[in-house]
């Protein structure tokens, strides 16, 4: 699978709160994030535990160079994530953790996370999805994303260009 993606910080939960509900944006409720990441050779491999419970396994590369990043990710369920990540910790080793609360909404299919971060405070993201490869797919989701700029405000001088991870300390991701 594909996305168009772009992370910022954000001055309050609050006021991205006010500009999803503005736009008409469907909320999906908080959600509670634990990203265990591991070293891998290349892209990042993350186990997210959803809500204490069951999660999903996370493979993706993107480049971090640009503002906006084209990212390939695929998923997998992982219904016992203590389980899993003792696993892909023994064959890996773990770099570092991110521990999160989301607030998800979802607009035009894109996904718009405000995320709290343990240590490093709050975040917007913004996931558009790419059904295809065609340059109208693309085009659509540039579109979307540009708008979702406009509405929060945001320019490329803005976008984080990295990785919770990374921004924790996890060399190398």
């Amino acid at each position: 699978m594909r996305n168009l993606e772009l992370k910022a910080r954000l001055p309050s939960m609050a006021r991205g709160e006010q500009i999803a509900q503005s736009l008409g944006a469907e909320a999906r409720g908080d959600l509670h994030q634990i990203d265990t990441y591991f070293i891998t050779p290349r892209g990042r491999l993350k186990l997210r535990q959803i809500n204490h419970a069951a999660g999903e396994l996370i493979f993706y590369d993107r480049p971090e160079a640009t503002a906006t990043r084209w990212s390939d990710y695929f998923v997998a369920p992982a219904p016992d994530c203590a389980a899993l990540r003792d696993v892909l910790a023994r064959a890996y080793g773990e770099r570092v953790t991110v521990e999160k609360t989301r607030r998800l909404y979802i607009y035009r299919g894109t996904r718009i996370h405000l995320d709290d971060v343990a240590r490093l405070g709050v975040f917007i993201e913004f996931e558009v999805p790419v059904p295809g490869d065609s340059d109208a797919d693309a085009a659509t989701a540039r579109a979307i994303m540009a708008e979702l700029m406009a509405a929060y405000g945001l320019r490329d001088g803005d976008a984080v260009r990295a990785s919770y991870g990374e921004l924790l300390g996890g060399a190398g991701l």
